[in-house]
C-alpha cells in the first residue's frame, strides 16, 4: 500500500516529523508492508456496482492489526460512567470507574457505561485505521 494524501490533524505530521522521527518511519514501513490487492475481497452489493470485487474494510483492518502488533502498538481503551449532570460528572471523572458508578448512583442519578477507544497506542501517539 502507498501513502496517495495526507491530512495533517492539528499538526500532527509535523509533531511526528520533529519529535518522533522513528514512530513516523515504523508507520510508513507498516503501510508499504500492507498487500493492498490481498485485500481485495468484497464483493460489492451496491446497485450500481454489484458484482465487482472492493476493497474489503475487515481485511485491510486484519493486515493492519497484524503489522502494528508485532511493532509493539496497542489498543487502548478508557471506560468509565458518566451522567445527564455535567456537574456530577467533572466530580467523578478523575475516580476509578467502580466509584464513579457509586457516586453517580448515590447521587440518585442513572449511570451510563460509555469508553474511549483508539485502535493503536505507542509512546503517547494515536492510529486510528
Amino acid at each position: 500500500m502507498r501513502i496517495s494524501e495526507i491530512y495533517s490533524h492539528l499538526n500532527g505530521l509535523e509533531y511526528l516529523l520533529v519529535h518522533k522521527p522513528e514512530l513516523w518511519k515504523e508507520i510508513q514501513s507498516v503501510i508499504a508492508e500492507v498487500d493492498a490487492e490481498q485485500c481485495r475481497t468484497k464483493v460489492s452489493q451496491e446497485k450500481t456496482m454489484k458484482g465487482n470485487i472492493l476493497f474489503s474494510p475487515v481485511d485491510m483492518n486484519t493486515a493492519f492489526n497484524r503489522l502494528l502488533r508485532e511493532k509493539s502498538w496497542a489498543e487502548s481503551r478508557v471506560s468509565y460512567w458518566v451522567t445527564k449532570s455535567a456537574k456530577l460528572i467533572r466530580q467523578t471523572l478523575t475516580m476509578p470507574p467502580d466509584e464513579q458508578k457509586r457516586e453517580i448512583e448515590s447521587a440518585g442519578e442513572t449511570p451510563i457505561f460509555i469508553y474511549n477507544q483508539t485502535d493503536f497506542v505507542k509512546d503517547r501517539v494515536a492510529i486510528e485505521v
